[in-house]
């Protein structure tokens, strides 16, 4: 360490210029990552969902639209133009289930139009990922006084919204953090010296996200104000440091390279127990573990190097503006907190050990949202909109059955079967749509595409169940069951609930790898630091006592 520290600080300005040049291009770079929106690309390959949607390449509709004020027939002319825009995909709507042109509006179901139409109709339409934001907002414009719900709103929102609010928040907490490290420090510069070295730590670690050429909105969210949680310790570890050894009259130079070595094993030992602790999220099997835990492991890795050189490069230029804006620190005294607590150490260790345990079961009863809905507030767009729509049409989620085409009389009691289930609202299939003795194929392709594709039947299925229940969980599986009832082993369903119920299975599975595999690697570092048994044990059960807590 000693080289390094006397090559950093005599070649501080070759540093600082190799720091801002890595700074501009990896903030280019950053800007061409491309961000996943969907969290059923995460899944593992042996789920339910992901087995599914590999079968076929048509996908479930994911965005409700409710026009009101258009009659049956304007209806139907409407949806036309709908499927015809930009990045629909395709439309389902009351004439998929039945025959509403020919025959006259009293002689329809009234209860299977409903579920369809009133005083307007409501479409299932089926979005485009990739241009689902721009399709939302041209759909907006279009029929401004529609209501929409469903997967795609709702990743809308999150794309034109929930993302700029998350990138506008680095403008509250950076200042906040300014205030906390003035209070805490001696030198009215100094807090931006911390920002400017965590601040070009996230800069390189956004832009290195390139090397995995995407991803997950929840990674990029949040990777950045995370980063600068964990690691500004770091910083601070060093200055406080330098400002100690300069107290004592040490010339700056050599204060900064004393405070280097002084500073670099607790806080080399410090980054390695927070890249262990993220690495060992990606050993979950699902892949967003590894998104994130890669993502944060290596922005741990970008701060500590920037701690370690550039910020000391930075200190030293820059060591008479610190002189300058010099003043007292503005923290207590905590030596009087130090004496009550080492005076009463067993009381206070008792306490600590007796509320654990309750700490411990009462987060085993937390409940855990797995979909995007969770992720809007209640007067949000998406919640107050689905609402409404939910006020005229009831409840309802789409899933589709999948199952192997050909016999048509076994789909047709699949199809009664599936009907009869609890919070089953509708069915539609071809024998519903078209007529078991009409064979698909003596129809032309576009009267067919909507049940089969690439040898399978499809069953579109409408639920009365919210996204995300024991109820909902519930009708998934009874789905499921009655599918491979019929078709043993062939049987699939696709829907945004099912894809939460998978999210549940394999999140829940993954914790407890996650969680011991987190205690054993920053055990093992902890032992290596130490070389003591009892501390590491003692440290990991604080730690993870207050994870509970």
């Amino acid at each position: 360490m000693d080289r390094v520290s006397s090559l950093v600080v005599r070649r501080r300005r070759a540093v600082i210029l190799l720091t801002a040049l890595m700074c501009a291009v990896f903030g280019v770079l950053s800007l061409f990552v491309r961000v996943n929106y969907d969290m059923g690309d995460y899944l593992p390959a042996y789920t339910p969902t992901t087995q599914a949607m590999g079968l076929v390449q048509t996908r479930l509709p994911n965005l409700s639209l409710y026009v009101p004020g258009l009659s049956l027939r304007e209806a139907a002319e409407e949806k036309q133009a709908i499927a015809g825009m930009p990045g629909v995909e395709g439309v389902l709507w009351l004439d998929d289930a039945m025959d509403i042109r020919s025959r006259p509006e009293a002689t329809l179901d009234a209860a299977a139009v409903s579920r369809y139409y009133n005083e307007g109709p409501l479409y299932r339409l089926i979005i485009d990922e990739a241009t689902q934001s721009a399709t939302v907002q041209e759909l907006r414009e279009r029929y401004p006084d529609a209501l929409m719900s469903g997967v795609a709103y709702g990743l809308a929102q999150i794309i034109n919204v929930t993302m700029k609010e998350v990138s506008s928040l680095m403008l509250i907490v950076a200042p906040l953090c300014i205030l906390i490290l003035l209070a805490a420090t001696r030198h009215w510069a100094e807090p931006l010296l911390f920002l400017l070295a965590i601040g070009a730590a996230i800069v390189l670690n956004e832009g290195s996200n390139i090397i995995f050429g995407s991803v997950s909105y929840i990674t990029r969210a949040c990777s950045a104000l995370l980063q600068l949680a964990v690691s500004i310790d770091y910083a601070i570890f060093l200055l406080h440091s330098f400002d100690e050894l300069r107290d004592t009259g040490m010339e700056t130079h050599e204060a900064m390279r004393q405070a280097m070595r002084r500073a670099a094993p607790s806080i080399a030992s410090s980054a390695m127990t927070t890249v262990f602790g993220f690495l060992a999220l990606t050993l979950m099997d699902f892949r967003l573990g590894m998104d994130l835990g890669l993502v944060l492991a290596k922005g741990v890795l970008f701060s500590y190097l920037c701690v370690m050189f550039f910020l000391p490069a930075c200190t030293v230029a820059s060591v008479r503006l610190l002189d300058r804006t010099r003043h007292r620190s503005f923290l207590p005294d905590f030596r009087g907190f130090g004496r009550f607590v080492t005076r009463r150490m067993g009381p206070v260790a008792l306490a600590v050990l007796l509320v654990l345990p309750v700490a411990f079961l009462a987060q085993r009863s937390t409940r855990f949202l797995y979909g995007t809905g969770g992720m809007h507030s209640e007067d949000s767009p998406v919640h107050t909109e689905k609402r409404a729509i939910e006020e005229v049409f009831g409840s309802g989620r789409m899933a589709m059955v999948l199952v192997p085409e050909g016999d048509r009389a076994r789909e047709a009691g699949l199809a009664r079967a599936l009907r009869d289930l609890p919070r089953v609202a509708s069915v539609i299939s071809y024998s519903d749509a078209v007529s078991l003795s009409i064979p698909p194929e003596v129809l032309p392709p576009r009267a067919t595409e909507a049940f089969y594709e690439g040898g399978y039947a499809r069953l579109i299925v409408s639920l009365d169940t919210d996204e995300e229940s024991d109820e909902a969980f519930e009708a998934t599986r009874r789905l499921r069951e009655t599918a491979a009832a019929y078709y043993p082993g062939e049987g699939h369903v696709i829907g945004e609930t099912a894809v939460n119920e998978d999210l549940m299975s394999v999140i829940t599975r993954d914790t407890l790898k996650v969680l011991l595999a987190g205690i054993l690697s920053i055990g093992i570092v902890l032992l290596i630091n130490f070389r003591n048994l009892t501390i590491p044990l003692i440290l990991l059960v604080i730690i993870q006592g207050s994870i509970w807590l």
